[in-house]
């Protein structure tokens, strides 16, 4: 009798982490890098920086931030599914149930609002509930409608660099002029980083039915031309700091040439129109804004 020796079709099952799934889920990277800018901010405007309450801003803007994202995904489940992108998310996937996914967004939008109301000040409490409800219940539903969402998306995501300098005031929280500037200079520049980054993934947005590229006919000269006049008019107001003295000449001049070089890649893409232009500015626009944000903070 001849012994053959048994084969099986069956494959190990590949057990995902729930820490690597709970990343994906609040888009770990990104929220890191929100609340970078609201750190940046919070230095800014203190005379004397309280370690201890900012690592406490960077805990409640981290689970604001990352509550944010949750219920974005968990409004989006059904279309992340149609992109390449996406598709692979823990909700998608089934590798995070439906109640799971609210109760951690919810627990972890309730817990940061908290910490910011109670350990910062009221007014930064008010600050991530509205980010928050922003980007969550008008943003998200809008980017299916309406290039015009990008805009609205812009409010929110300027949010942070002006919740980090209200929690460095005292009382209820003061939302100053200098507090205005920064949110002024992470508004304008979120329309080069965004179209950029729609430029790059039109081809995907478009299976689940996003608008997210200024002009209706999509990657077109058009589309650049805005890109180029948005970042030409984040020029100046990246100056805005050092024109009313929160920052001095080794700043305006960094923050020159990050402008310069910054809006070179826009008139590159203006003048080519190709992925690849766009991916460069997209890169780009993550360089940009630390290393302007950095530049103030330091106050040369």
């Amino acid at each position: 009798m001849r012994t053959e020796e048994l084969k099986t079709t069956e494959k190990p099952v590949a057990v995902p982490s729930k820490v690597r799934d709970y990343a994906q889920f609040l888009k770990l990277r990104l929220a890191a890098l929100v609340v970078l800018s609201a750190a940046f901010s919070f230095v800014i405007g203190s005379h004397q920086v309280n370690w201890n309450k900012m690592l406490l801003l960077i805990l409640g803007g981290f689970l604001v931030t990352g509550s944010s994202n949750g219920f974005n995904q968990i409004i989006e489940r059904n279309l992340d599914k149609l992109m390449h992108r996406t598709h692979m998310r823990p909700l998608p996937q089934d590798r995070m149930t439906l109640i799971e996914s609210f109760i951690l967004a919810m627990i972890m939008g309730i817990t940061g609002i908290c910490i910011l109301w109670i350990f910062m000040n009221p007014m930064s409490g008010i600050l991530g509930l509205t980010a928050l409800l922003l980007y969550t219940l008008v943003y998200t539903p809008l980017k299916r409608v309406t290039p015009f969402a990008v805009f609205v998306g812009a409010i929110p995501g300027a949010i942070p660099p002006l919740l980090g300098y209200v929690a460095s005031t005292s009382g209820f929280g003061e939302i100053t002029f200098q507090a205005w500037i920064l949110f002024a200079v992470q508004f304008m520049w979120q329309f080069p980083h965004f179209w950029a980054i729609a430029w790059v993934l039109d081809d995907d947005y478009k299976k689940a039915g996003f608008r997210m590229l200024p002009s209706l006919g999509g990657r077109d000269k058009s589309s650049a031309f805005q890109v180029l006049v948005y970042t030409l008019f984040l020029l100046p107001i990246s100056l805005l700091p050092v024109m009313f003295h929160m920052s001095g000449i080794v700043s305006a001049f960094i923050i020159l040439v990050c402008g310069i070089f910054f809006t070179y890649q826009a008139y590159t893409l203006y003048k080519e129109c190709t992925v690849e232009a766009a991916r460069k500015l997209m890169f780009g626009s993550f360089i940009y804004l630390p290393v302007v944000q950095i530049a103030v903070m330091l106050g040369y």
